[in-house]
């Protein structure tokens, strides 16, 4: 296995994680807040580990990365990210390092899931550190999925290939380029996002940060009452750009060149993912009006906005929806597992993989009905090759065993079966709120030991990387020559 490559990569991560550290930092010196002294320690340290890298790494290697090599970089470089992002909420808050890391890995993963209190009287710095990171996870998630997991072949994602994910001399170009898209689709959305939060009635400060960790799809919030802090501007806004959030921007990339928005509809998983969202929010909206606990209008925001929230993994709150009876807690604990499309900045096990599963239940039932018959199998007009079907079943398999494990030792920890295993699910789903009180949208993770949220973090980690990425990982034939 190639080292020095890995080494130099990241080195220049933590370079740019150094980099972005610098904009709380300006914050807080002008604002004569707390936080500028902290952020510059924090800077300083993580470009000192950052030039250690880059020392051990040598000058630019130009060896090609093989998949052993890009399994080890994509875990380590989320990992420490993690562990030098997390200094700003040691040194600020003064919370224990076991509690920064959360809060870091929850942040980067997009995930939203907190231990923090009293985010209103917060210091500004580390508020607009916390969006930082989730917008940063997100556009990292997006061309990571794009240019990296089809070439790994993780849980079905080859299905997406395109030339970003041939590693090969010609391809880099076109690496480069499908990046860049794709980084300046995000800013357009971002910046967008903040125009609609402003016309809502969001202040400056507020409509940043909520814009950041909207199209990141991650949740986290400058107040402790999430979106109910804000006006119902704000909701649907919210709505709008989670959903774009939760759609393929490779697709966006491409129906710019092709000059035509309604190129993206013809994709068979934003069809499938629109489909699910108008069938959950029409389906608790008439539950809600039925049970009269809202009017008509109040129903289908609240029903959208949380079934949005959810389905997109990003977590944000707007009223307790596990106090609205059994029949929401169902649909919603289906909507934990989900995830919105492939190359998004969503978790979950993600609309695509339903679609082929289905197709494929679908094909075993003909071939019972006409055994010689020959029904190939294709999605978006594309054959699924047995490989794809492996790796897809491998990943699902993985993805629930993950959870199961994960509940058995939340419960070692010392929580209750139901809170494990919606911690779990929330956590490797990369959603946020679980379907308990204590958890859930009006509630926080504070009270876990440190050894769960340890466990939760990984949890993150692993939901975020496609699971086997991390899996393959810990088998000994990884490590053999």
């Amino acid at each position: 296995m190639v080292y020095r490559p890995l080494f130099f990569i990241t080195g220049l991560v933590l370079s740019k994680m150094a980099v972005f550290m610098y904009f709380p930092m300006a914050l807080a010196f002008y604002q004569n807040s707390l936080g500028g002294v902290e952020f510059l320690s924090a800077i300083i340290i993580t470009h000192i580990a950052s030039f250690i890298f880059l020392f051990l790494g040598g000058e630019k290697q130009r060896s090609r990365l093989g998949a052993r090599e890009m399994f080890l970089l994509t875990t380590t470089v989320w990992v420490l990210a993690s562990l030098f992002a997390a200094l700003p909420f040691v040194l600020i808050e003064h919370i224990s390092y076991s509690d920064a890391f959360f809060e870091t890995m929850s942040g980067i993963t997009t995930t939203g899931s907190t231990v923090l209190h009293g985010l209103d009287t917060m210091h500004p710095s580390i508020l607009l550190w916390r969006s930082i990171l989730q917008w940063l996870g997100g556009v990292g998630f997006i061309v990571m999925g794009v240019a990296i997991l089809p070439f790994l072949n993780v849980g079905g994602m080859r299905l997406f290939q395109t030339e970003s994910s041939d590693w090969s001399d010609k391809a880099e170009s076109k690496t480069r380029r499908v990046a860049i898209d794709i980084l300046l689709v995000y800013l357009f959305l971002s910046v967008c996002c903040f125009i609609g939060y402003r016309l809502a009635g969001m202040n400056h400060f507020d409509a940043l940060n909520h814009a950041m960790t909207t199209i990141s799809t991650g949740g986290y919030s400058t107040s402790d009452g999430s979106m109910g802090s804000f006006s119902q501007g704000a909701h649907w806004n919210a709505i709008l750009f989670m959903f774009l959030g939760g759609l393929p921007f490779l697709l966006f990339t491409r129906a710019i060149n092709h000059r035509n928005p309604m190129f993206i509809l013809k994709d068979a998983q934003i069809r499938g993912f629109l489909k699910l969202v108008l069938f959950c929010t029409l389906s608790l909206t008439f539950y809600l009006i039925y049970t009269a606990q809202f009017n008509w209008s109040d129903a289908l925001r609240l029903s959208m906005f949380n079934v949005v929230s959810v389905i997109t993994t990003t977590g944000f709150g707007l009223d307790d929806f596990i106090t609205w009876g059994d029949f929401s807690v169902l649909i919603f604990f289906g909507l934990l597992f989900t995830g919105a499309c492939s190359g998004s900045t969503t978790g979950g096990i993600k609309i695509f993989r339903f679609q082929i599963a289905f197709s494929l239940l679908k094909r075993q039932l003909m071939l019972l009905m006409h055994p010689r018959g020959v029904f190939p199998q294709k999605y978006n007009n594309r054959v699924v090759s047995d490989d794809i079907l492996r790796s897809l079943i491998a990943f699902v398999l993985a993805y629930l065993t993950t959870i199961i494990v994960a509940a058995l030792l939340l419960t070692l920890c010392g929580s209750s079966a139901m809170t494990s295993l919606t911690a779990a699910i929330t956590a490797v789903s990369n959603v946020g709120p679980g379907l308990v009180a204590e958890i859930g949208p009006s509630g926080n993770f504070a009270h876990f030991s440190d050894a769960s949220k340890w466990i939760l973090s990984l949890c993150m980690l692993m939901g975020r990387l496609e699971i086997l990425t991390v899996v393959v990982m810990l088998t000994r034939h990884f490590w053999r020559r």
